[in-house]
């Protein structure tokens, strides 16, 4: 393949790297430990133009196509043993215009690169609760975090997109240019194309707001989570929790006999002053003394980096998640049973609520997979630093996802929380049968022969028996 690496490398303005070659190894890491592959090619993009440049070479070669934007996939679909990495990591200047309170952003950005460039300008958007998430893996499925009660979800805010299609046209993707794919983009994660730009709605925000922690003994587990359920359920819109099970952080706000013990724990955000967060806070303290409590303001841009270190990089994952509907009585037993059971310190649950402006967006205007009406999205994550930590809680992952399924009325489920195991059929349950059809008929007219399918995948409509031949053939080459 050299003469052909040689030519790649003269049609763009990036770098591309090849086993035994400086800078290789890093740029085929990712955030999850426990992905390790070797791409035949690593194609670190400059432009759009760098992108459908090397989306051809890799068609044209029968190469698998991988994308990095972060690097934060859990399940390490932007990364490939043996094709050729779209790295996009080069590709991450963040533009903002304060009056038009609009930002563009490459599609190898960083959520703190969004975030910090934004709130300049007291200025912000829903994204996730970790900075150094890429904004376009994020985006693509949905994006839920902080300020989705109070605007939606990041996808709500997507203005337009620039993307390379599989045959390396570059196209731009708004309300009334290609809408077909701008609706697939938002929520039908990687399928259609390369995302080189977003342009996203901003919304003032901080750049102080208020923070307050509450935590309580795992064998206070039922009692907790019932008051979330009470007050979590009547919150005002200028207040989010998100409510955990996860063991105390180590910091000098928590009490020293109380760091790294396991239980639960509700983290609440107030975006319109100190009043309105106190009597949330003083709603939990009523029905459930905590163990300890801290509250103070903090800055927004502190808030969205709070969890960047226990999901810090080298660390190894594995996670499921699932919709609830609420917090029952049964969903409550469930958490009861299996949490105390987790090995890592660092493993976690995180229900975050989705309501408000979540609500406010039909089930059909997007892509998104999962209804509208007001639920919980559990994030079940095993969180490893070593690698048999992460094997004692795989296990575990699966047994309580298993567990809370059985109160969980519906199949659909967020794909970015998705493990990468669950199959076709898991797929389409996921976007339900009419959804997934509109998907795989917007698939069959931009990527007819299913070139992006490292993600949730969906087939085009008319998936010919040579392509699935095509990818068990792929299948047979690695495992050789």
């Amino acid at each position: 393949m050299g003469t052909s690496i040689e030519q790649l490398r003269a049609a763009t303005a990036g770098v591309v790297l090849v086993a035994g070659e400086d800078g290789y190894d890093d740029a085929r890491r990712v955030w999850n430990a426990d992905i390790d592959r070797r791409p035949a090619v690593i194609a670190r993009c400059t432009c759009a133009a760098d992108v459908a440049v090397a989306v051809r070479f890799a068609v044209e070669r029968g190469l698998e196509v991988a994308v990095r934007g972060g690097g934060h996939s859990i399940s390490g679909k932007s990364v490939v043993d043996d094709g050729l990495m779209v790295d996009l990591s080069l590709m991450s200047a963040v533009h903002i215009d304060a009056g038009a309170r609009r930002a563009r952003t490459g599609g190898g950005a960083l959520l703190g690169d969004l975030i910090a460039a934004a709130q300049e300008h007291g200025l912000a958007l829903p994204v996730g609760a970790i900075s150094h998430t890429g904004v376009g893996g994020l985006t693509l499925g949905g994006g839920m975090g902080w300020l989705t009660r109070k605007h939606g979800l990041t996808i709500d805010n997507l203005v337009s997109a620039e993307v390379v299609l599989a045959d390396g046209r570059i196209v731009r993707a708004s309300s009334d240019e290609h809408p077909d794919l701008f609706w697939a983009l938002r929520g039908g994660g990687g399928n259609f194309g390369v995302v080189t730009e977003f342009e996203f709605a901003l919304h003032p925000v901080g750049p102080m707001i208020e923070l307050g922690m509450m935590f309580w003994a795992l064998d206070q587990g039922a009692e907790a989570l019932r008051a979330a359920r009470e007050v979590v359920g009547s919150l005002p819109d200028g207040v989010n929790v998100v409510v955990a099970a996860l063991n105390a952080p180590p910091e000098p706000f928590v009490p020293e006999q109380h760091q790294l013990q396991p239980g639960y724990a509700v983290v609440v955000a107030g975006f319109h002053g100190e009043e309105e967060h106190r009597e949330v806070m003083r709603r939990f303290r009523e029905l459930v003394p905590p163990l300890w409590e801290f509250a103070t303001p903090m800055p927004y841009l502190a808030l969205q980096q709070m969890l960047d270190e226990p999901n810090a990089w080298g660390n190894h994952y594995y996670d499921k998640g699932l919709y609830l509907e609420d917090l029952t009585d049964e969903a409550i037993a469930a958490l009861v049973e299996h949490v105390p059971r987790k090995t890592s310190p660092l493993s976690v649950v995180l229900l975050y609520r989705l309501d408000g402006a979540y609500c406010d967006v039909a089930d059909d205007a997007t892509a998104f997979s999962g209804g509208r009406s007001a639920r919980y999205n559990a994030f079940i994550i095993a969180d490893g630093p070593v690698p048999d930590l992460l094997e004692a809680d795989r296990p575990w992952v699966r047994a309580l996802h298993d567990a809370l399924a059985a109160h969980a009325p519906g199949g659909d489920t967020y794909v970015n929380a998705m493990s990468g195991d669950e199959g076709e059929d898991r797929v389409r349950a996921a976007y339900g049968p009419a959804k997934y059809e509109r998907l795989a008929r917007i698939k069959q007219q931009y990527d007819p022969a299913n070139v992006f399918r490292r993600n949730a995948n969906i087939r085009p409509s008319a998936t010919a028996p040579a392509q699935r031949t095509q990818d068990r053939a792929h299948a047979g080459a690695r495992q050789a």
